[in-house]
């Protein structure tokens, strides 16, 4: 013995949110490559945190903040960047993540399809989902429509719609919404889209003030709900999904053909699939060639560069 005074053992870290936590599993989950261009849009310090916990390299953080300065984000760089029409060329990143930020956009629709442009290979979104269960809570005032708390703890002047002082709508999406946006948007193939669920006590739950006998009847609810949602997992309030951008030619529907970087309607599925007998020569020249014989492209869908890009292997 030295007769020195042992050292006390260091303490536990805090436990993790539950909310970064499901997080950080879905970005480990569905962007594997940490080397890969990442571009996090409406972010702030909590993407920072996770994407350097997990090792990222190559990232672009991006919000409408007009209080960044540009280095609050280092080791990555910053961009000033409107989620609903991002300056970025087609296909600019590998891939494109938002966290908790779609339901702050006046279009979380548009910004989801400009998340989609830019990516090449996927697109991740954590956002809440639409269920009979959140619409039970909003009824009971576990959780709201409207972010007035988001306004609150950022000055009353930032955090609400497109992180201004006026508080967001919290929009939230089911799996069939998120399917019919990006097909609505990209015809011409088919895409794989994976999900997540997971559960977090609402924040205004979290965060709400009342009586003792309110904030226990609140805590028992919250019980409740976190025993039941695991036999139904899609009742859970975390929803995550990630849209894998299509693979062409391989991904094309039947009825399409791809060429020089451009999908079109195949004329002879059309022969073969309504059986138009003897149709097939002209049905081409219709489709394929102006009055001159040469290549005819209007009607046709431009492919967007990043998608040509993964059908050519770049």
């Amino acid at each position: 013995m030295t007769g020195q005074p042992a050292t006390p053992p260091a303490a536990p870290p805090p436990p993790l949110d539950p909310r970064i936590r499901f997080y950080r599993d879905c970005v480990r989950t569905f962007i594997p490559d940490r080397d890969g261009s990442v571009l996090v849009v409406a972010a702030g310090e909590n993407d920072r945190r996770v994407l350097l916990e997990l090792g990222f390299r190559n990232v672009v953080i991006s919000n409408l903040d007009t209080r960044m300065a540009g280095h609050e984000f280092a080791p990555y760089e910053w961009s000033f960047q409107d989620a609903e029409a991002l300056t970025f060329a087609d296909g600019a990143f590998d891939y494109v993540l938002i966290h908790a930020g779609l339901h702050h956009c006046a279009s979380p629709h548009r910004a989801l399809l400009e998340m989609y442009r830019v990516a090449r290979i996927g697109v991740l979104a954590l956002e809440a989902r639409d269920s009979w269960t959140m619409r039970l809570m909003k009824r009971v005032g576990v959780t709201r429509d409207y972010e007035h708390d988001a306004v609150v703890f950022n000055d009353c002047r930032f955090g609400g719609l497109r992180n201004t002082d006026v508080p967001n709508f919290v929009y939230r999406w089911t799996e069939a919404e998120v399917e019919k946006t990006i097909n609505s948007f990209a015809p011409y193939a088919r895409h794989r889209v994976s999900y997540r669920y997971g559960s977090a006590a609402p924040a205004a739950a979290v965060r709400a003030g009342g009586s003792p006998l309110r904030r226990a009847a609140l805590r028992a609810a919250l019980l409740a709900y976190q025993g039941y949602t695991r036999i139904l997992p899609k009742q859970r309030n975390l929803f995550a999904f990630y849209v894998a951008k299509p693979k062409l030619p391989n991904d094309l529907f039947p009825w399409m053909t791809y060429s020089g970087g451009t999908a079109r309607f195949s004329p002879e599925w059309a022969v073969a699939r309504y059986k138009l007998r003897g149709a097939a020569p002209d049905a081409a020249r219709d489709v394929g060639e102006d009055e001159e014989g040469r290549p005819d492209r209007r009607g046709a869908t431009p492919v967007r560069a990043a998608d040509q890009a993964r059908a050519e292997g770049r």
